[in-house]
């Protein structure tokens, strides 16, 4: 099989799909693969690099797709890649469809098949391919936030860990997950005084254990989300229903309650977002206020940190990879339940059951459409 790795197009978006080792492995494999020139950059990695781990280096986006099979990147395709899209072709990136009709739409219209990383899911409930960058941008919500808080920045001019004689920053952390706990981490290593909300109560008991007597476990509902978020100095939206468009869980006059220069910083704004007043931004204007609190809403947040966040990701994403160039698409969905979860989009259907209830549109399930 032939598989190409473009170069990222998103605003300041540096990862790569794949690092140089795994082009060794896909290689040796059997298969060909296609580096677009300067792909790696970003992460650290030059086209030599790629070369000789068995690349073939290609000047342009159009190269790369028009004779790939498999597509492998880090973010959605943009409008200039959905053009260059083949039909049957394999998309293996992460698409956030549920947040977005429109691509949504192109993306069927171009008979490809989509498999999205933050959908492929084992049978225990875990999202292999999503915690990587989960656990990156949790951390960097803490970081990203506290910086915000800055008066230069537009914030209230508070230190999260305080000092001797002045409180420290209270941050609320709205979900538990992956992101929520690696928020936490940072949040906690700071010296802030941390509020962490969920609805799974096993989920608390955990949080509880790994962070006796520092963090305060609250179970979410409406009345515990107003009373948390009004007080916060930051806010730390990290809610996730996997495939499906996350839930508006801070409603708007509630972020009126916060003082101004708060920050929110709402790590599921790529799935929607889980603040009602919350906008997708992107690391060239990262912030905007309204209501007087200061909103970080960049949709793709790892990739300010891009050497960290490629290996991370490619660690998880090359498995997955290496099993459709080596068995064929149809057999490796046959065969990999987890896998088969990944496809959000099937030659012009959908069949990921969550994103069609999110966007109302018909599903179909894929095992009816593998042949």
């Amino acid at each position: 099989m032939i598989i190409g790795i473009p170069k990222e197009v998103k605003v300041r978006e540096y990862r790569v799909g794949v690092v140089p080792a795994g082009v060794v492995k896909l290689v040796e494999s059997g298969h060909q693969v296609l580096v677009q020139q300067g792909a790696g950059v970003g992460s650290g990695l030059n086209d030599q690099s790629y070369h000789q781990a068995g690349a073939q280096i290609v000047s342009g986006a159009e190269e790369i797709y028009g004779r790939s099979k498999l597509i492998v990147k880090v973010k959605e395709p943009d409008e200039s890649e959905i053009e260059l899209i083949q039909e049957n072709q394999i998309i293996y990136a992460y698409l956030h469809l549920a947040a977005n009709p429109k691509l949504t739409q192109r993306l069927l219209e171009s008979q490809c098949v989509a498999v999205a990383y933050e959908t492929i899911q084992q049978p225990d409930g875990s999202l292999p391919l999503l915690r990587p960058m989960s656990e990156v941008a949790g951390r960097m919500s803490i970081q990203v936030g506290a910086g915000t808080l800055e008066k230069e920045n537009g914030g209230k001019g508070i230190l999260l860990a305080g000092v001797p004689g002045v409180r420290r920053g209270r941050v609320t952390i709205i979900g538990a997950g992956v992101v929520g706990i690696n928020a936490c981490k940072m949040a906690v290593g700071l010296g802030a005084e941390v509020d962490i909300l969920d609805i799974n109560l096993h989920t608390l008991n955990s949080v509880d254990d790994i962070f006796p007597g520092r963090v305060n476990t609250l179970y979410s509902d409406s009345e515990t989300i107003r009373q948390s978020v009004s007080k916060a100095d930051l806010v730390i939206g990290a809610v996730l229903i996997p495939g499906a468009r996350a839930p508006q869980l801070v409603q708007e006059d509630i972020v009126a309650q916060m003082e101004d220069g708060s920050v929110i910083v709402d790590v599921a704004v790529d799935q929607g977002g889980c603040i009602e007043t919350m906008e997708p931004t992107n690391h060239d204007n990262p912030t905007f206020i309204k209501h007087g609190v200061v909103h970080y809403g960049v949709t793709n947040m790892p990739g300010a940190v891009a050497q960290t966040s490629t290996f991370s990701l490619t660690n998880t994403t090359i498995d997955y990879a290496t099993k459709i160039a080596n068995m064929g698409l149809d057999k490796a969905l046959t065969q990999d339940k987890a896998l088969a979860l990944g496809v959000n989009l099937f030659r012009g259907h959908v069949t990921c059951e969550p994103m069609a209830r999110s966007l109302s549109l018909p599903h179909q399930s894929l095992k009816d459409l593998i042949s």
